[in-house]
């Protein structure tokens, strides 16, 4: 019968071999198995493979099989894949007929093309197993599989592989090794997949090393924690402090030994539920908390469900849910159901991550040690977050105070190519940013680089980070602070284009970068202090400009700093800097209440210092006017943590948005710039200290509004001068919840359209993305003409 006669068969599809390549988060999340499965379901051959670019595959299948292959690959990949991009590759030469599908060996290449996986918590399966008393990993504190654990902390080298990791050096059992090699198993190329028999161990240690022999070292921790005793505990990326956070006296005990005395703790608790009886938590607060990335999440406070020395004189708690099986391990014991789990570090260090370096510094702090022998190569501290829930915004608001474990390496992706380019951040909340093509990928926090230990960290971030993205670059990116060490650092980088970017111009563009914005904006850019083209201290800036270049259109009036970073210790010191700028040397007759908290001998060096300008630095910062406005309300004399004076003052307004009348300010011209003049504010402030039921609670919510009404002035008196409608808001004030919200509320108002962070921190954190926006923007060209006068005051 001739083949298109009536009655003849259906012809059979005709089989064609197309070669895909899938970047993203594509290794060490069981995509291969995946693609393996997926291939089988729609009866495809060929094979799949990782290589340094991602994932190649080759399917050899009819033409409407490949596309639902293609369909169902990017509708439902595995849990914790990201893909980024599918895209097909032309065929050398003509492929042979594939008798089946099959993974295999990754290919070792030179030049690495895909994403660094993040760490991940633990999945539900990996803890039903864990809770089981019949499977083989019951109450095993390392288990794993495809879809949760370790990733980017245990990560060597790329292409993501087990040699290539810190568990080359545990050799698989077999049960384990079968497991691995099952295609059908979840732990299929589960690269840190182990077991009791095989796989890292804990240890128990006093605090000078000595090992403690205990059948359970979790059951004796539960058995100590619940007596008071305080414990280090080897982590995900690094050492948590432990303390039960019920037991107040062992509370102020960490406070005392960690000499930690105000700066809020954060806790663990076991669930969503278990947080829900500390905090008020929203749906959307819970899903962040329930979050494969288990950052700390900033909660409202229920009314003596902890001891207060657990978060003082704040409205929140920062609450974490476990991120390892130790942690769910350590909470099983119904009797110790919150646990404190700060950061284990000395002030000033980054955090511990091996097991010498921690027995070395937290002896003094810890009592006991829970050590294991699975090494951290990149030591990763906990992110922490805020989500605000308010009118006039389109949606809750995600802000990231640090963004670190969970999230970090994972990129920003740009409009535009942004080339080859390294940028090392500030010296404070540092992080570094590697640019290639059109993705800025941003390390995990840093920390202060005036540490040695934590400027050695920072140097081996950068160069890790770069070794494992493949990017060879000559351009290095950096603060124009003559004196950072990261600035010095780049400077010294034999061959390379060093591109000094001024500090609050990098936070612009990092803003308007995660925004997706190109053209002039105007830049609100409020901080503690930033190197400027004047070179005195810059930090309450409105700058018109774009990723190139700025104009600086705006300040706050100059104040000085008396003792220079002293005063950043001491809000007091700011304090009478201010009352001397507005009132002259002679404070005799002006009444201050706060200025009874200061001997009065310390106080007339102070004034003398103002007057004259003795080892005085005149600085317009946004955030040493808010310093000393909390000392003037006595809420903030000295302080023992960055921010502390400004925090405590907004914690009086219990997360509450409402505006009260603003004090006085003026806004003056003066050579062609809008100067905020806070003496009006001074004034005011201490004349409503006099009148009846002057609260602290109260003036402080009249000053944030002050300040956020002198954003909208000045925004709209910029916005028809230079005919941009278009704000964005960066700088550690923009921390500040109370300022962020309701500038955006009053700029929409006004008809400008504002725009904040919601990838990055506002703070330094985010320093290093604008840093990159800002070097690839200048790339083959001259610097822009900045005159080193521009912005003097």
């Amino acid at each position: 019968m001739a083949p298109n006669s009536p009655g003849s068969a259906e012809p059979r599809p005709a089989i064609v071999t197309r070669r895909f390549r899938v970047s993203g988060i594509v290794q060490g999340v069981g995509f291969r198995p995946f693609v393996h499965r997926l291939a089988r379901d729609v009866g495809a051959r060929g094979w799949v493979l990782n290589d340094s670019q991602g994932v190649l595959l080759e399917l050899q299948a009819p033409g409407e099989a490949i596309e639902a292959f293609l369909r169902a690959l990017s509708a439902s990949p595995p849990p914790l894949a990201r893909i980024t991009g599918v895209r097909e590759e032309a065929l050398a030469e003509p492929a042979p007929r594939h008798a089946d599908f099959h993974i295999r060996k990754s290919v070792d290449l030179r030049y690495t093309d895909t994403l660094i996986p993040p760490d991940s918590d633990v999945c539900a399966e990996c803890l039903r197993e864990m809770r089981d008393p019949s499977n083989r990993r019951y109450r095993y504190p390392f288990i794993n599989c495809t879809h949760c654990g370790p990733r980017y902390s245990i990560i060597c080298d790329m292409p993501y592989d087990r040699p290539q990791t810190t568990m080359q050096r545990f050799a698989m059992c077999p049960a384990c090794a079968r497991e691995y090699e099952d295609i059908d198993d979840r732990r299929y190329h589960a690269q840190p997949n182990a077991c009791p028999a095989c796989g890292p161990r804990l240890t128990l240690t006093d605090r000078l090393g000595a090992p403690i022999a205990a059948e359970d070292p979790v059951r004796f921790a539960i058995a100590r924690l619940r007596e008071g005793a305080l414990f280090a505990v080897k982590s995900l990326g690094g050492f948590h402090l432990v303390a039960d956070a019920r037991n107040e006296a062992a509370v102020k005990e960490l406070r005392r030994r960690k000499r930690r005395d105000a700066k809020p703790f954060a806790v663990m608790v076991a669930d969503g539920d278990a947080a829900s009886r500390l905090v008020v938590v929203s749906a959307p607060e819970r899903a962040l908390l329930e979050s494969r990335q288990r950052p700390i999440v900033l909660l409202r406070k229920r009314p003596g469900a902890l001891p207060e020395a657990v978060a003082p004189r704040n409205p929140s708690f920062g609450v974490m849910l476990p991120s390892t099986p130790l942690h769910y391990l350590l909470l099983e014991d119904p009797a110790l159901d919150v646990l404190i789990m700060t950061s284990g570090n000395l002030s000033g260090h980054p955090i511990a991550y091996d097991n010498d370096t921690a027995l070395s510094q937290l002896r003094d702090i810890a009592d006991y040690f829970v050590l294991h022998d699975r090494d951290i190569r990149t030591r990763v501290d906990d992110s922490v977050v805020r989500l605000t829930e308010a009118e006039g915004l389109d949606g809750p608001l995600l802000s990231f105070i640090r963004r670190s474990r969970g999230y970090a390496p994972y990129p920003i992706h740009m409009p535009e190519d942004v080339g080859a380019v390294v940028a090392l951040g500030g010296e404070l909340k540092t992080t570094v940013a590697v640019g290639k093509d059109r993705q800025v990928f941003i390390s995990q926090h840093i920390g202060d680089l005036k540490n040695d230990a934590t400027f050695s960290a920072h140097v081996d971030c950068s160069t890790h980070v770069q070794r494992l993205l493949s990017v060879q670059t000559d351009t290095v990116a950096c603060d124009m602070h003559p004196a950072f060490r990261s600035t010095r650092a780049a400077k010294q980088q034999a061959g390379a284009e060093v591109v000094t970017v001024q500090h609050h111009h990098a936070h612009m563009a990092a803003c308007m970068a995660e925004n997706g914005l190109s053209e002039r904006v105007i830049g609100v850019i409020f901080d503690g202090s930033g190197y400027g083209l004047d070179n005195t201290i810059w930090g309450g800036e409105f700058l018109v400009g774009d990723h190139r270049d700025f104009e600086r259109a705006g300040h706050l009036r100059p104040m000085v700093l008396l003792g220079g970073d002293k005063a950043v210790k001491e809000p007091i010191r700011v304090a009478i800097s201010l009352l001397v700028e507005t009132f002259g040397g002679d404070l005799g007759g002006v009444r201050v209440p706060a200025l009874q908290d200061i001997a009065e001998e310390r106080r007339d060096v102070f004034v003398k210092m103002a007057q004259r300008r003795l080892n005085a630095t005149a600085t317009t910062s946004m955030g040493r006017l808010f310093d000393g406005v909390s000392s003037l309300l006595r809420i903030c004399h000295e302080v023992e943590y960055e921010a502390q004076a400004a925090i405590e003052m907004e914690a009086l307004l219990e997360r509450d948005f409402r505006t009260a009348d603003p004090l006085r300010y003026d806004i003056e011209e003066r050579d062609g710039r809008l100067i905020v003049d806070y003496r009006p504010l001074v004034r005011d402030l201490l004349r409503a200290l006099e009148e009846p039921g002057a609260t602290p609670a109260h003036l402080s919510r009249r000053f944030h509004s002050t300040v956020v009404d002198a954003i909208a002035q000045v925004c709209r008196r910029l916005a028809e001068r230079y005919d941009v409608r278009r704000v964005v808001m960066s700088g550690g004030v923009f921390m500040n919840e109370f300022v962020l919200i309701n500038a955006i509320r009053r700029l929409g108002r006004e008809g400008l359209t504002p725009y904040c962070h919601r990838l990055v921190p506002s703070n330094d954190g985010g320093l290093s993305l604008g840093q990159i926006l800002v070097a690839a923007a200048r790339a083959g060209s001259a610097p822009p003409d900045l005159p080193t006068s521009a912005g003097r005051p």
